[in-house]
């Protein structure tokens, strides 16, 4: 896989299809490696006409670390957010935003049709308000807008998240196992054999623990992001799980009232992931359609 040096750091990337097509860009939530965009979700991608990439965002993955920021107090730091109080992270969304645009700058295109899964939905949000000349259309995946008001997750899913992974391969494969469960959507089946291949790929790829925690620091440095989010103008898809235990449906339905004609799609018996194979269908072709409305626009 090829890496690029784009707004300061070194970026692992992958394209599938033909620079020709409609660029896809597609963005990893917290501590997601691009492999959890599974080759072949890329390639269903492919065969409908557009041009997929795919990347390790900052920190996690095989892209650049930000090892001299050290470990963060994450809960010192949801204290804070909790209390209103002024998050100081080595960097924040906007930052990982950049990272992105810095890649289309690097790939040389123009605009490209954003899909982000959770964080990465919030960087794609972060892009279209930030970066709007950038982006043609915009999919979110389970993600929210960072209001304050909205339901928190679980207190055990945030305890887990929390949790810093163990380093050692077997337990990390577990930890992530219970993860991949804790919050998986009741309505679709749940791949044991898929779940733990992709545990076990993303350890041997590259497994490094500070970065997720990071990374959840520029979550909470960046904050409400609702009222940013009425300047977007790109076509906005709002995906979201009805059973999603992590980021509430209310994030979603909050994320497409915050955007300017938004479409909102919420998909029963979901969770807070895009489950193997029998999720798949749905989510390419809403993101399909997505993409030629704004291509025809």
């Amino acid at each position: 896989m090829p890496d690029i040096f784009a707004n300061g750091i070194q970026i692992e990337y992958e394209t599938f299809g033909k620079p020709s097509s409609p660029p896809l860009l597609l963005i990893a939530g917290i501590g997601g490696q691009m492999i959890g965009w599974d080759e072949e979700l890329c390639k269903e991608w492919v065969k409908r006409g557009l041009y997929v990439i795919r990347f390790d965002n900052r920190d996690v993955g095989l892209s650049a670390k930000m090892e001299k920021a050290g470990v963060p107090d994450l809960k010192a730091a949801m204290m804070a957010r909790l209390k209103g109080e002024k998050v100081d992270a080595p960097y924040t969304l906007d930052d990982m935003a950049d990272d992105a645009v810095g890649l289309l700058d690097a790939l040389k295109i123009d605009k490209a049709h954003l899909c982000g899964i959770s964080m990465g939905g919030a960087i794609a949000q972060t892009i279209a308000f930030r970066h709007p000349s950038r982006v043609r259309s915009m999919t979110q995946v389970y993600a929210t807008t960072g209001n304050p008001r909205l339901p928190m997750p679980k207190a055990e899913i945030m305890e887990l998240l929390l949790t810093p992974p163990p380093q050692e391969r077997e337990a990390y494969v577990e930890y992530m196992m219970k993860l991949y469960k804790t919050i998986a959507g009741p309505g679709y089946p749940f791949d044991e054999i898929w779940h733990r291949k992709l545990a076990g790929r993303s350890y041997d790829r590259a497994f490094y623990g500070p970065g997720k925690a990071r990374q959840f620091m520029a979550i909470l440095a960046q904050g409400n992001r609702k009222p940013l989010l009425a300047s977007i103008t790109a076509p906005t898809l709002v995906i979201h799980g009805a059973e999603d235990p992590l980021v509430p449906v209310s994030g979603g339905r909050d994320s497409a009232e915050a955007i300017p004609g938004a479409e909102l799609m919420i998909i029963e018996g979901m969770g807070h992931d895009m489950p193997h194979g029998s999720a798949w269908p749905i989510i390419v072709e809403a993101v399909v359609a997505h993409v030629r409305k704004a291509e025809d626009m």
